[in-house]
């Protein structure tokens, strides 16, 4: 559970993103393929096998369970918005890859490929990702 500005909460336990900026043994889920080409521009990290629903892999990102999470293109705002409160009040970022805020309740409710994690790997991650070599899914 997430209220904006009052922090995320597992069974009433409060929870956080991991901390760190290091990609060195971080557990990412994503889209294989692109985790595969992320793997040879950065630092050896464990390729968590791929949690199908969307907000479950970012719910698990918050959780801590998780270090970064990349969504695919063409997830929907339904499938992004509850999750993206849960990353953020666990203090992590939900970004698309070139950074800035995630738009919702735009005419077309479809975003590109999105990181997110802690807010220290995030950047890490978003400087990898920033020329866009990555980007294609």
């Amino acid at each position: 559970m997430a209220v904006a500005g009052a922090g995320a909460t597992l069974n009433g336990a409060a929870i956080a993103v991991t901390a760190g900026a290091q990609l060195a043994r971080a557990r990412i889920a994503g889209p294989k393929n692109f985790l595969q080409r992320l793997g040879q521009v950065a630092p050896p990290f464990t390729i968590v096998p791929r949690v199908h629903s969307l907000a479950l892999r970012l719910a698990r990102v918050a959780q801590g369970t998780i270090d970064a999470a990349v969504a695919g293109a063409d997830s929907h705002d339904w499938d992004l918005a509850a999750a993206d409160l849960l990353v953020h009040e666990a203090g992590g970022a939900l970004t698309p890859f070139g950074g800035g805020p995630v738009t919702y309740n735009r005419p077309v409710p479809r975003h590109g490929m999105l990181v997110a994690a802690g807010r220290d790997r995030h950047a890490t991650l978003l400087e990898l990702l920033k020329d866009g070599r990555l980007a294609s899914s």
